[in-house]
């Protein structure tokens, strides 16, 4: 077994502050996209681009066939300018799968064609003095808010004289703080927290001089808070792939703000039983503190590149998070255990070697989960069949 690299969590925790102080909402990803290719050519992994911006590292191992795959996501939550209305305030809506109920009260850019505007997103009916217990009684929903500008407008035409237009991004404010006790609270470290461990593995790795097994891809995806993210970045022969995401801490959840997760299952159903048990013995030979978790109400790059055709096996390693496309928070406990296993996964054997072929309509090589007569032996004893067809026979 390789000894696994220590990452730097130093760099880990400078990157991941820098990549904050980005705005990157799905859709307006092209200078997040940019840096995390100046610190690849850092740390001396090549890449290549698709069109829209997906970076496509290689990590090159021993053999390249079959190869496996690291997916994180650049892109964030966020908003666009969906309405301008008459007294120049502007309505919104959301971009990836979020509550108004955290837009409230968040200090946001607004990126027209023509500059950056600042603003406040507050309820319709925001001041107490004003509605009095009338504030408490509004729903919750995008519908429901609205985006003050930090500009002397009063109307539409104001709006638009400022270069404000239909379809401008909207991104909220990072607010992170790093504190001493290992807390990391910040909105978007979904997934700019696992795009930080997987650098700082990667930094880890190619410095220990350790050769790995195969070729690993490492894919930084920008569309994944929409639901496509790795559908099309996979070129090569794959036959393993990681996401990296985040998972939720919360009431009836495994994860934790200490450990790192592997997911069995999310809103697409199981993932790989295979290469998540081998994720999972990883973390126990390596001593790395491990959660088991499912997700209901979630979806990773992994999910959308099954959906998209590929004939590949899949697992979800998340740092655990509280307040998950909230005010986020976790800590650097779990980033560092998701660092420590994205290094031992990188410089592990491939979970079967003969995925590199079909089998062709052979069974030799084919995977077991359990042996079979364990797997078929019933709690319930069944009759034989020759018996039952035996008492038929006598009854008629």
């Amino acid at each position: 077994m390789s000894q696994i690299p220590e990452p730097d969590l130093e760099y880990m925790q400078k990157v991941l502050l820098e990549m904050l102080a980005i705005p990157s909402p799905t859709g307006f990803t092209d200078t997040i996209v940019r840096y995390v290719a100046e610190r690849l050519t850092e740390i001396g992994i090549p890449f290549e681009m698709t069109r829209r911006g997906t970076i496509r590292g290689t990590l090159k191992g021993r053999r390249y066939s079959p190869d496996r795959a690291v997916s994180v996501h650049l892109d964030t939550i966020g908003a666009m300018v969906r309405e301008i209305k008459d007294n120049g305030r502007l309505c919104l809506t959301a971009i990836g799968c979020w509550s108004s109920r955290f837009a409230e009260g968040s200090r946001v850019s607004v990126f027209s064609d023509h500059g950056v505007l600042r603003g406040s997103v507050l309820p319709l009916l925001a001041s107490g003095h004003a509605f009095n217990t009338e504030v408490d009684q509004m729903p919750i929903s995008w519908d429901h808010v609205e985006l003050r500008l930090d500009a002397l407008v009063a109307s539409r035409a104001d709006c638009e004289s400022l270069g404000v237009s239909v379809g401008d991004f909207v991104a909220f404010d990072p607010l992170p703080e790093f504190t001493e006790s290992g807390h990391i609270s910040a909105r978007h470290l979904d997934d700019k927290a696992g795009v930080a461990a997987l650098l700082a593995a990667l930094k880890a790795v190619v410095e220990s001089g350790q050769e790995p097994h195969i070729d690993c891809h490492p894919l930084f995806t920008i569309t994944e808070e929409v639901g496509s993210g790795a559908a099309a970045a996979l070129p090569w022969d794959v036959s393993e792939f990681v996401g990296i995401d985040i998972a939720p801490v919360a009431a009836g959840q495994r994860s934790t703000e200490h450990t790192v997760s592997v997911a069995m299952h999310d809103s697409g159903g199981p993932y790989d039983y295979h290469l998540s048990r081998q994720l999972l013995r990883l973390a126990s030979e390596n001593e790395i503190p491990v959660r088991r978790d499912l997700f209901r109400y979630y979806h990773s790059d992994a999910q959308s590149a099954v959906t998209a055709g590929h004939d590949i096996r899949t697992a979800l390693i998340a740092f655990g998070c509280d307040a998950t496309h909230g005010y986020e928070r976790t800590h650097i406990d779990s980033l560092a255990a998701l660092s420590r296993l994205l290094g031992a996964y990188l410089l592990s054997p491939p979970v079967f070697a003969s995925d590199a072929q079909p089998e062709n309509g052979s069974l030799e090589r084919f995977s077991h989960q359990l042996e079979h007569d364990a797997q078929m032996e019933p709690d319930t004893r069944v009759p034989t069949v020759d018996s039952l067809v035996g008492n038929r026979e006598r009854d008629s």
